[in-house]
């Protein structure tokens, strides 16, 4: 089994892919446009023909899948999303640094990476695409959070 998050937005879909392509090392496999679909979808509207139905972003054996939706389709799509947040382990703190230095460029840090006591590396942010992320170091055997 594999469980993949599906990210949407509002005409964005391939710039935010290709962005958290650069970002994670990872491989765009499909990224289908409404305009390449078979005749007869009732999206017919030119403004979303470049817009995505279906893209799926390959990082090592995980995925994240995505999609261009309107507020017609999916009616809270332009509100911000909430009550989830994409979450990247590493037990490589510089890498779960860089990736959240990245990811913040254009977004906003919620909790700025740094040592917590569950973590040697921690941060969360929304991306410039209004995505929820965090951040995570996973400490190596030995590891004692800070004393306070």
């Amino acid at each position: 089994m594999k469980i993949v998050t599906s990210l949407s937005f509002q005409g964005q879909c391939r710039e935010a892919f290709e962005f958290y392509a650069k970002v994670l090392g990872g491989k765009i496999t499909a990224a289908i446009s409404y305009g390449d679909a078979p005749p007869g979808m009732p999206i017919a509207d030119e403004k979303f023909k470049t817009w995505l139905m279906h893209c799926w972003l390959e990082v090592g054996d995980q995925a994240l899948m995505g999609a261009d939706m309107d507020v017609k389709w999916a009616p809270n799509i332009d509100k911000p999303k909430n009550g989830f947040d994409v979450t990247l382990h590493s037990d490589d703190k510089a890498k779960a640094k860089g990736w959240f230095e990245q990811l913040s460029e254009g977004g906003k840090a919620v909790m700025p990476f740094g040592e917590t006591f569950w973590s040697p590396g921690f941060g969360s942010l929304v991306d410039r695409f209004g995505v929820p992320w965090m951040i995570n170091t996973i400490p190596s055997a030995g590891w004692k959070p800070p004393q306070g």
